[in-house]
């Protein structure tokens, strides 16, 4: 069987050329469809989604605030709230008096007794009273206090603990016992909460009188 081909080129270029022009057509249907589809979503969510969720979130606002304000005392609570949240920060700042009890230990001669003590950490002084059996542990307990250093855990070097170390006054009381008033200055590091301090009493002094570390209050004469 034979076949003739009767379409002159023209025509089927033509053809062809309406092939592809409805292939463009479609393909551009289908994608502005689709871009459309997509522009509309975006519109939905913009418009209808998020003016949703901002109203649902200002009304929780507003419901939690009325309720805020309803509530008895509020002012007093926030108060107590933020004092209790700075109390860490406070107790950070604050000097750590427990040690003195260690210290004091660690410093007085066994023969003598404090009857009075008063310190002041803002001034960073200390005013020591008490009684020993003569002047020569009282001179023992001052030399002490003028030779005591200090050293700071993880740091290297010693520092002196006390500056100023007086012998404000002494005496004999009713008793034939010595009488003593002793007034220093401390180095801020000893009640630093942040550091560990170890004493080291009396530095390269010559001991003149047997000490231990304990200390026995009494009630002054």
């Amino acid at each position: 069987m034979i076949q003739f081909n009767l379409l002159p080129d023209v025509k089927q270029a033509y053809i062809k050329s309406e092939h592809t022009k409805r292939l463009v057509i479609g393909i551009s249907a289908i994608v502005s469809t689709v871009a459309l589809v997509i522009f509309v979503i975006l519109v939905g969510t913009v418009y209808v989604v998020q003016k949703k969720s901002i109203s649902d979130l200002n009304s929780n606002i507003q419901t939690n605030s009325t309720s805020l304000k309803d509530t008895a005392n509020l002012t007093k609570i926030l108060t107590v709230q933020s004092q209790l949240n700075s109390l860490a920060t406070l107790d950070s700042q604050s000097p750590a008096a427990s040690r003195l009890f260690g210290f004091l230990s660690q410093l007085t001669p066994t023969q003598a007794t404090i009857s009075d003590l008063q310190i002041s950490f803002a001034q960073g002084t200390v005013t020591i009273n008490g009684n020993a059996p003569n002047l020569n542990v009282v001179n023992t307990f001052v030399d002490d206090l003028k030779y005591t250093s200090y050293t700071v855990s993880g740091q290297t070097g010693s520092k002196s603990a006390f500056s100023s170390v007086v012998l404000a006054s002494f005496g004999y009381g009713s008793t034939g016992t010595a009488t003593y008033s002793i007034t220093l200055n401390f180095d801020a590091t000893l009640f630093n909460n942040a550091d560990a301090v170890t004493l080291s009493v009396g530095g390269n002094q010559p001991p003149t009188a047997s000490q231990q570390p304990s200390i026995i209050f009494s009630k002054g004469d």
